[in-house]
């Protein structure tokens, strides 16, 4: 059985159309270069058609990429030599720049992303990179996202997530915050005492006004001793007694 040249036709120009059909899913564009050229905007997402061999089309995807920045050696302001990773989180804003002006808009958002890492970081002491976590990602950031907007690419995050210290760092570190507790600890301790001894100069007061207040500072303080269980009690002798005794001792020679 012969077909006719226009069924022929006809099939072919079928089967060309279904190959031209593509699916861009709701994240992705197309980026589309016919006979060479940029076509002004980007297609999907949705059906479209490419016309090969006229046409050629670049998927790009518009979701947001989660890049882990190997560890960078960076030596900070004050001569420390650390380790330190981030990690990147970035998007395609403008899929036409994004093919047009990087040959990889991913291999080259790493690269920056270490070269930044290094540079902004060796600028800032140890104690401001260990303290100072979040004014150093908005840093970063900011000067990433200057230096990747004109590839179309947004980054909306920059986080360090590990500073990775030499063990004589570590230790040093480890006294440095141990001589602090132990700072903390003797003011606190002077401050107690000094708080004591202003309260012990309250009691001397009161009771250097009221004697009697001595003698129920030794029964107390017998009770306490009592209560502990000793088989051995020192009975301390009030001093007014003493007194009483040298009043009525003195008397009695006048006598």
């Amino acid at each position: 059985m012969l077909f006719s040249p226009a069924l022929i036709l006809t099939a072919i120009v079928v089967i060309y159309l279904l190959m031209s059909i593509n699916i861009l899913a709701e994240y992705e564009r197309g980026v589309i270069f016919r006979l060479g050229k940029l076509l002004p905007q980007p297609k999907g997402p949705g059906v479209i058609l490419v016309f090969a061999p006229l046409d050629r089309i670049v998927r790009v995807s518009l979701r947001t990429v989660v890049m882990d920045v190997p560890p960078q050696d960076v030596i900070t302001r004050d001569n420390v030599s650390v380790k330190v990773n981030a990690v990147v989180y970035f998007r395609v804003m403008d899929p036409r720049r994004a093919i047009v002006e990087v040959e990889s808009y991913q291999y080259a958002t790493s690269q920056l992303a270490q070269t930044t890492l290094r540079s902004v970081l060796g600028q800032v002491e140890l104690d401001d990179l260990l303290s100072e976590r979040e004014r150093l990602n908005q840093q970063l950031q900011l000067q990433l996202d200057q230096h990747t907007d004109p590839w179309g690419i947004k980054v909306s995050s920059v986080e360090v997530k590990h500073v990775d210290l030499p063990p004589d760092m570590q230790r040093a570190m480890a006294r440095q915050a141990e001589a602090e507790r132990e700072k903390r600890a003797k003011i606190i301790h002077a401050a107690g005492e000094l708080e004591a001894s202003e309260k012990l100069s309250q009691a001397a007061h009161v009771i250097a006004t009221e004697p009697a207040a001595i003698t129920l500072r030794y029964l107390q303080t017998l009770t306490e001793i009592a209560s502990e269980k000793n088989s051995t009690i020192v009975f301390p002798l009030p001093i007014e007694i003493m007194h009483l005794l040298k009043q009525f001792t003195g008397e009695e020679r006048k006598a």
